[in-house]
């Protein structure tokens, strides 16, 4: 199916016209490791109408994407399992492809996609995708899972993977509410829910 035409709910945002703050904002964006290509698509267009939350919400998300000591396909398959969680087209759209990259299986992928127990994925994506499922359900997570986790990671790389999980949280929330668009002629995802 093709792209959701909901309304963008935010105004859209010009680089011509931002202001002094919007500006400092997107010349950091581009100072980091994302590089020149940033755009005002995405979240970042978002942030754009509260700079100076949107600066550390930005630098925040970049260390996770970038820095993190987690493995890049580890860290690329949590970032989808919270897109699955919140449903968020933006999100998934973007990381799929970001995951497969980085070795995550397509299979893994589709199984993430609608929905199921990505059960052929390796033991390492397996136990993360416990951990997420767990905490996420019940606000805990058992001392099996948390085990298999910190054993895989260490200490550090459970606060870590908790980071991605948040920022990702953050990020995958801002563009359900504002109704991101996807880039033209993309495909959702997810069927979109019905709200109210």
């Amino acid at each position: 199916m093709p792209a959701s035409k909901s309304k963008f709910r935010l105004p859209p945002l010009s680089e011509e016209h931002l202001n002094p703050a919007q500006r400092a904002l997107l010349d950091s964006m581009r100072a980091g490791p994302r590089g020149k290509g940033v755009s005002l698509g995405g979240p970042f267009g978002c942030y754009m109408h509260a700079p100076e939350i949107g600066e550390a919400i930005q630098q925040l998300a970049a260390f996770c994407r970038f820095k993190t000591r987690l493995p890049k396909r580890l860290s690329e398959f949590a970032i989808l399992a919270i897109g699955r969680i919140w449903k968020a087209q933006f999100e998934f759209h973007v990381h799929a492809r970001e995951a497969e990259e980085a070795g995550v299986k397509p299979q893994t992928i589709r199984d993430l996609k609608a929905g199921r127990v990505p059960a052929k994925a390796p033991k390492d994506e397996r136990a993360l995708y416990d951990f997420i499922s767990e905490l996420h359900q019940y606000r805990r997570v058992s001392n099996r899972t948390y085990a298999r986790v910190q054993k895989l990671l260490g200490d550090g790389g459970v606060i870590e993977l908790l980071a991605i999980m948040g920022s990702y949280t953050l990020t995958c929330m801002v563009l359900d509410t504002f109704q991101v668009p996807l880039p033209e002629g993309a495909t959702l995802p997810f069927k979109e829910p019905v709200v109210g």
